[in-house]
């Protein structure tokens, strides 16, 4: 399959100024850059972590908060009031333990280790449970390798980016693909430049990080992410080069 245009993911190089570095200065500059590039995206993504988790977290503390400042001295407590405050503090609870169970997985999971708790596909599902979007997971998709569906579980959320107002994500094999499908659907042009991997690192954000770090996870399992939009659907798809004949 042939990939042209921005759409196709391309290695580049480049030379800086026109000194020629000492072997030795060349290789200590380049492991340099590439700690810079990495804190550079384990602080972003941490930034979205954070904020990923700090609205339930807020939620349950508001909830013990309105336990903590309730007077039930002298007088039964209202069942009323302690099965709303309990329901706070049981729902956010459980969004907070979904998106650990997720993160942990989708942001945590190296090659070679064990998953430890729930199958990938069941915390992907557990995490868009009590969300506007549906999300489906194809059978197919829950036989690839750990390290194929760490990249869908990454994947899943670059497509939820793309549905503000909530719809569908729809998993398949053969090859990986993500349709994220609702009204509308959009991936902005920061977000696709993050994606292929064309956007300075500098110029990531938090919320940018999350379709750069997708686009590395691709390219480690030689993937290039190939994106089509049309209305009310993007189509995410990731090829590997043994499977293009160009």
């Amino acid at each position: 399959m042939s990939r042209r245009g921005s759409d196709r993911f391309t290695a580049h190089t480049g030379v800086v100024g026109a000194v020629e570095l000492p072997p030795f200065a060349a290789q200590y500059g380049h492991v340099a850059s590439r700690r810079a590039i990495d804190a550079r995206i384990l602080e972003l993504l941490s930034a979205r972590l954070c904020h990923e988790l700090s609205g339930p977290v807020a939620a349950i503390n508001n909830g013990v908060e309105l336990l903590a400042e309730e007077d039930f001295s002298g007088s039964l407590p209202d069942p009323a009031f302690l099965k709303d405050a309990m329901a706070l503090v049981s729902d956010s609870a459980r969004r907070a333990r979904s998106r650990l169970q997720f993160y942990r997985f989708a942001y945590g999971f190296s090659s070679g280790s064990a998953i430890a708790g729930p199958a990938p596909h069941e915390i992907a599902m557990g995490f868009f449970a009590a969300t506007r979007i549906v999300g489906e997971y194809a059978d197919a998709m829950r036989l690839l390798s750990p390290e194929w569906q760490k990249l869908a579980c990454n994947l899943l959320l670059v497509g939820a980016d793309a549905l503000p107002r909530g719809g569908r994500l729809i998993l398949t094999d053969a090859p990986l693909t993500l349709d994220a499908i609702g009204e509308p659907a959009a991936l902005p042009p920061e977000a696709h430049e993050a994606l292929i991997l064309a956007a300075p690192i500098g110029e990531l954000t938090p919320r940018t990080v999350q379709p750069y770090f997708t686009g590395l996870l691709a390219m480690a399992l030689d993937g290039a992410l190939i994106v089509t939009i049309e209305p009310g659907i993007v189509r995410f798809r990731v090829i590997r080069s043994s499977d293009d004949p160009s």
